[in-house]
C-alpha cells in the first residue's frame, strides 16, 4: 500500500483543481537511473492501463504500473516546500 502525506495530498489537490479536468489521475512511477539508482516520477494521466493499480487517495486516484508497484510497495509520497525549493 502507498501512503501520502497531508502536504502532498493538499498540493496534488491544488494542481488537479488548476487543471480543471475531473478525469485526471496522479501517475507515479519508477525508472532505472543508471549509476544513480532509481528515479521516481509523477505525472497526470487520464488513461488507466491494463496493468495499472488504481489507488483511491482522498478525492483523487493514484495510478501505478505493476513494475513500479514492486518498488513503491509501502512507500510514502510527500511534498515539501522550503528554502531548498519544492519537491
Amino acid at each position: 500500500m502507498i501512503t501520502i502525506s497531508e502536504s502532498a495530498r493538499l498540493k496534488i489537490t491544488e494542481l488537479l483543481l488548476e487543471e480543471n479536468n475531473p478525469n485526471l489521475k496522479l501517475r507515479t512511477f519508477v525508472q532505472g537511473g543508471g549509476c544513480s539508482g532509481f528515479q521516481y516520477g509523477f505525472t497526470f494521466d487520464e488513461e488507466k492501463a491494463e496493468d495499472d493499480w488504481e489507488l483511491p487517495i482522498g478525492n483523487f486516484q493514484i495510478l501505478v504500473d505493476s513494475m513500479s508497484m514492486t518498488y513503491l510497495e509501502n512507500a510514502e509520497i510527500d511534498y515539501k516546500d522550503d528554502i531548498s525549493g519544492s519537491q
